[in-house]
């Protein structure tokens, strides 16, 4: 003789073990994909602690409010952002330094940080040009790259292992000036730090931070077939103490209210 379990018993066990899974997810959400396609989950009541982000120095006015805002959409978090170039941000993160996020302003850095095994799966979340930054009412009457081989014109150059600087050596090449800058500077701020205190007559920056130091430079306009594209990529580090943070962090950089602060910067979006 064959026993059959009755039906109406099997059925409320498998409604239950579905309903059981159900609620065990909804307070999951997921991360994002990784390197090979694959996704992980974030439990979101896990949203608290300290998060310390390494930042292109490019990022510094988004970043801050942008820190600002996830803060207030996760109480009991706290956001802390190291700027600099995205070189020696690189080199921080390759050398074990106590952060769960690096944002580079270019894929070159990026790279050396995903080679040495150090963070996977970037995502690209903003695009930047670069943009001339002259004194304040522009008395050398600079209109373009060019007039930088004017006679009695200075100006200044991130350093050529910092994106700005390899972008801006790029774009001088493009327009074939000869002159040479007055001093390579450690990151676009420092450029931007010695037009806005006169020490220079120009620098090749960002217009992300041209807008942002409006009221003390004027800015002109880089062309587009002398500009550079610059893409910035953005990864949860190994070494994060703090990794369901760290990738819910990432997850708001590349939501709709993060782009909209990065493009009121004058950034472009991904």
């Amino acid at each position: 003789m064959i026993f059959r379990r009755p039906v109406g018993r099997a059925l409320a066990l498998t409604l239950a073990l579905v309903l059981g899974l159900g609620a065990a997810c909804a307070s999951e959400k997921p991360r994002p994909s990784t390197a090979d396609g694959a996704t992980t989950t974030t439990t979101v009541a896990s949203l608290s602690g300290n998060l310390t982000v390494l930042a292109a120095a490019s990022l510094t006015e988004s970043f801050n409010e942008i820190g600002k805002a996830f803060e207030a959409l996760h109480a009991g978090t706290k956001v802390t952002f190291s700027y600099d170039a995205s070189s020696a941000l690189a080199t921080q993160a390759n050398n074990g330094a106590p952060a769960d996020v690096f944002a580079s302003a270019d894929q070159a850095n990026m790279k050396k940080v995903t080679d040495a095994g150090n963070a996977s799966g970037p995502r690209v979340f903003a695009h930047n040009r670069l943009a001339i930054l002259v004194k304040k009412g522009n008395p050398k009457k600079i209109r373009s790259l060019k007039d930088f081989d004017k006679p009695g014109v200075t100006f200044v150059l991130c350093a050529v292992e910092v994106p700005c600087g390899k972008y801006g050596a790029q774009a001088l090449a493009k327009a074939g000036v000869k002159a040479q800058p007055k001093s390579l500077e450690q990151n676009v701020k420092a450029v931007v730090t010695k037009v806005t205190s006169g020490q220079v007559d120009a620098g090749i920056g960002y217009v992300t931070d041209a807008k942002a130091a409006a009221a003390q430079a004027d800015t002109v306009v880089v062309p587009d077939d002398l500009n550079v594209v610059a893409e910035y990529p953005i990864a949860v580090l190994k070494q994060s103490a703090n990794a369901n943070l760290a990738y819910a962090f990432l997850d708001y950089v590349l939501g709709p209210d993060a782009q909209a602060v990065l493009t009121r910067n004058a950034f472009i979006g991904p």
